[in-house]
């Protein structure tokens, strides 16, 4: 292609410029629309399939929910998970501000796991605060986002430009505000410019920094598509970054660059282990102390490690299977049964990821207050790119609606754009077409990538650091002779010039903090030790007049939420000024330190693929396509529901429910009955995922119930049936006696619905009827929610606590402890504890002496310590925890934390808390 005149670029103006359009960006895109401010969002790929959460969600890490957690204690939380560094300012801002956020992401059709009673179904997962909150159509997330911002409103004021690709954010002459960015078209080359009253950065973390050690470059544990783009133009734009010596790095699946995903596999009672089946993480939080431990266990005798799942039963390894393989990756089946691998049989072998940058899962980012206001006057920065510790998705929203509320005050820039910024941005985007045969861009990224891993990732030297700093400085060069011909490789070669700079921040920045912290995310050699006289301090980074990277150790101000662990006084900034590295290519005696002053399947099943929803046979699908980009009404959509082609019904309800005109719950309930098994799985897919904003309307319920009553053996689907009875329940539009109807379902899934719905309606005497069911999964359904219903008691669970198979009378003695556990009961529990020869029986009766009288329970619990299964230690402490007012409880507690079992040190630990 020919390079474009800079005269010839599109120039296009906003009161609010946003760059990307994943989470953070589309919600600063909607606030600002909504306060009435004049939108553009610029996305390098495209808004509907863009950003991480394109990816799938299972769930969110940081949920304060009303009754279930406290802001102060979560704000604790994240201090300690990040060794004290931390604006509480800003971390308390999604504390107090993420449960109005779910309920705003409620409203626009998230769906976030609930009880039978409508209650947020929050799990703990770490050791103190429940902030994990499921969600069962995660993969939806950005569909949901996506139809939001097509409302017709919204298309008023947010102009949407996919496939542009900003490369430097464009500041004032006069006093250095943000007013615009210069990029370009990534499938026609064109130059555009942007004049704005103010800029959000939101392009999520440097995801592409290390090299997998698969050697692919975008085989990434993050999104490949993030490089660090907003990092280096809030650099090149004069923000302040911070902490950026504090690394990303994850337990991931050995030789699948994907999670293992302990979160999503604790609450159905996964965990990691050693080779020998023991747990080892002392560690209380997702962090870099946890990464250490998970590190050396790893390194040692005792590794390699697993996540064990091969002891869970049937039912909640298909569960897991469901969330794993679909929603987290759906490549992820196909990779264990390539191997010959299932969960049943083989526990899960982890490894450990390569090193990025991200501040919602670490700490390192551009510096923002409690607004996302950045350093620089009209630039904002929201999500995995702001240095908000382990803000999550939930963060990146709450901080997405921040900054698009303070940045809608401003009014498009009208002054000229600064030419000479505009014709640096220029020759940064075009320059590889002037040596199209000039080294091709996957090599370079190779090299540079390579040097992150061999001298930048933990654990880290003075030494090797100075290799990485000169390594990143001679491949300036290299990267400034790189070869492009299309529009294509000039967006990958502007990647790799955003991906050098992150990784000279981050090899300066781990120079410049002359100490170990974080665990392995910042784990100096020749520093080992955490210094908090030294170095309670955040390190900023700048570029500086001159144009080299300068540092700056701005102190801890004083916590709004006191943790024992650390006393920050706040105080005076110390300028570092720039890192001098160690002269290390050559022989003889190193000069002054670095960093010193100044510086249900079977094995190999296929898995089953979702149904079609577009295909190109039809015309008709490509006419639907164009009608549904216009968010059409029913009336317009009503033929192609009705197509003889089952293929474009199936595209007409995806189209239904991505606009969800009025009317779509009764046209989606029709389709429950279509002759088509595909169209009827997509229409109940259809109706879960839009379960937050459909109303509970009586033509909805006739359909769902029409739907339940279907007996053509041609259509009757326990699909259909478990989807109507699910959204009966969740818009309270069934009844006792429609639900238990079904407690005859031939379909197990239908019937443990059926329960839940019973559950919602408190039917005690329907629940207790179905305790005799042939299915155990649907017994310990049962179990639970007889303990569930409001004013549970423990005389219904009496055929449970009896039955033959151990998961139901584990289920129901663990129900004990909400029911009440007194007298009979309690006997009941302290002979299953002291005799039964299944630990998950033992276990449930430590859980039910949680609720039984201390005289009772402390004696039993206490001999229950030195339980041979981890499992029942583990209850018995717990329940112990309940009897903590005992001067024997506590003393029991007090011998458990020598535990070998790091989950029972952990939590016996609390009672000193």
């Amino acid at each position: 292609m020919d390079i474009p005149a800079i005269g010839s670029a599109e120039e296009i103006s906003c009161d609010v410029l946003v760059i990307g359009g994943g989470t953070a960006g589309t919600m600063a895109a909607l606030t600002a629309a909504e306060r009435g401010a004049r939108v553009l969002l610029l996305e390098k790929a495209h808004v509907r399939h863009s950003g991480a959460l394109a990816m799938g969600m299972d769930g969110v890490n940081n949920a304060v929910v009303p009754g279930r957690a406290e802001p102060d204690d979560y704000v604790a939380e994240i201090t300690r998970a990040n060794d004290g560094i931390v604006d509480q300012s800003t971390v308390r801002q999604t504390a107090t501000r993420g449960f109005a956020m779910v309920q705003r992401l409620e409203r626009y059709g998230v769906k976030f796991e609930k009880d039978e009673h409508g209650e947020y179904a929050v799990r703990q997962v770490h050791r103190s605060g429940s902030y994990v909150l499921p969600m069962p159509e995660g993969k939806d997330v950005k569909k949901v986002l996506y139809r939001q911002l097509r409302r017709r409103e919204m298309r008023e004021l947010i102009r949407i430009e996919n496939r542009v690709m900003p490369v430097r954010v464009l500041t004032s002459p006069e006093d250095g505000r943000a007013i615009g960015a210069a990029g370009f078209h990534t499938r026609t080359g064109a130059f555009v410019t942007v004049r704005a009253g103010a800029v959000i950065l939101a392009t999520g973390p440097c995801g592409r920094l290390g090299l997998p050690a698969s050697g692919y470059l975008y085989g990434t544990y993050e999104n490949p598509t993030n490089a660090g783009d907003g990092y280096a133009m809030a650099y090149h734009a004069g923000a302040a970054l911070t902490g950026i010596e504090c690394f990303q790095i994850n337990p991931l699946i050995k030789d699948y660059n994907g999670p293992a995903c302990a979160y999503v596999a604790n609450p159905f009672g996964g965990y990691q282990v050693n080779r020998h089946g023991e747990r080892f993480v002392d560690s209380d939080y997702w962090s870099g102390q946890m990464m250490a431990e998970f590190a050396a266990e790893l390194a040692s005798d005792r590794g390699p490690v697993y996540l064990k799942l091969s002891h869970l039963p049937e039912e909640s390894i298909t569960s897991l299977e469901s969330i794993l393989h679909t929603t987290e990756r759906p490549t992820r089946g196909t990779f264990h049964a390539g191997r010959g691998h299932d969960y049943r049989t083989h526990d899960i072998e982890m490894h450990i990821s390569e090193i990025g940058l991200c501040g919602g899962h670490s700490a390192s980012g551009v510096r923002v207050d409690a607004h996302a206001r950045t350093t620089v006057d009209r630039l904002y920065a929201a999500g995995d790119l702001a240095s908000v510790p382990h803000n999550y998705m939930i963060g990146a929203f709450v901080f997405g609606d921040l900054a698009g509320a303070d940045a809608s005050r401003y009014t498009a820039y009208e002054g000229p754009l600064p030419a000479d910024q505009v014709a640096a941005a220029h020759e940064l985007v075009y320059r590889p077409l002037r040596t199209p045969d000039g080294p091709p861009q996957p090599q370079v990224e190779y090299k540079l990538r390579r040097f992150v891993n061999d001298y930048v990732a933990p654990p880290k030297t003075g030494a090797k650091l100075s290799l990485a700093v000169a390594a990143f400085d001679r491949m300036t060069g290299e990267i400034a002779r790189m070869g492009a011909r299309t529009a294509h490789e000039l967006m990958r070669c502007a990647e790799v010039s955003f991906i050098r700079d992150c990784a000279e921040m981050a090899a300066r920045s781990s120079l410049a903090r002359t100490e170990s912290r974080w665990g392995l995310y910042h784990e100096r050699l020749d520093h080992p030790e955490r210094s908090d006289e030294e170095w309670l301090y955040h390190l900023d980074l700048r570029k500086s007049p001159g144009g080299a990277m300068e540092f700056t150790a701005r102190p801890v101000e004083p916590y709004l939420v006191p943790v024992a662990e650390f006393a920050p006084a706040g105080g005076a900034s110390r300028h570092l000024g720039e890192v001098h590295p160690l002269d290390v290519a050559t022989a003889g005696a190193a000069g002054t330190g670095a960093g010193s002053s100044p510086v249900t399947r079977t094995v190999g099943a296929p898995v089953a693929a979702g149904p079609a929803v577009a295909t190109a046979a039809s015309p008709r699908i490509l006419e639907l396509l164009a009608l549904a980009e216009e968010a059409p009404g029913l009336a317009a959509l009503r033929p192609y529901l009705l197509d003889p082609d089952p293929a474009v019904r199936a595209a007409a309800v995806a189209a239904v429910s991505e606009s969800v005109p009025a009317g779509a719950g009764p046209a989606l309930a029709e389709r429950l009955a279509d002759p088509s098994p595909a169209v009827r799985a997509v229409a109940a897919a259809s109706l879960r995922e839009l379960l937050e904003v459909l109303p509970a309307e009586p033509a909805l319920a006739a359909g769902l119930r029409a739907a339940l009553a279907v007996t053509d053996p041609r259509v009757a689907d326990p699909v259909v049936r478990s989807a109507a009875l699910e959204v009966l329940r969740a818009l309270r539009l069934g009844d006792a006696p429609l639900y238990a109807a079904h407690l005859d379902d031939p379909e197990a899934e239908v019937r443990i619905h059926a329960v839940r719905a019973l559950v919602s309606v408190d039917a005690v005497d329907a629940l207790a009827r179905a305790a005799g069911d042939g299915a155990r999964e649907v017994r310990v359904a049962v179990a639970k929610g007889l303990a569930a219903v409001r004013g549970a008691r423990p005389e219904p669970l009496e055929v449970l606590l009896g039955d033959a198979d151990p998961l139901v009378r584990g289920a129901a003695l663990g129900a004990l402890a909400t029911t009440g556990c007194g007298g009979p009961y309690a006997d009941r529990a302290v002979a299953a504890l002291s005799g039964d020869p299944a630990w998950q029986v033992r276990a449930g009766a430590a859980a039910a002496l949680s609720a039984a009288r201390p005289g009772v329970a402390v004696a039993h619990l206490t001999g229950a310590l030195a339980d041979p299964n981890a499992d029942v230690r583990k209850a018995a402490v717990l329940a112990l925890l309940a009897h903590r007012a005992e001067p024997a409880a506590r003393a029991a507690l007090a011998t458990a934390t020598a535990d070998p079992d790091a989950d029972v040190r952990a939590y016996a630990a609390r009672a000193a808390a």
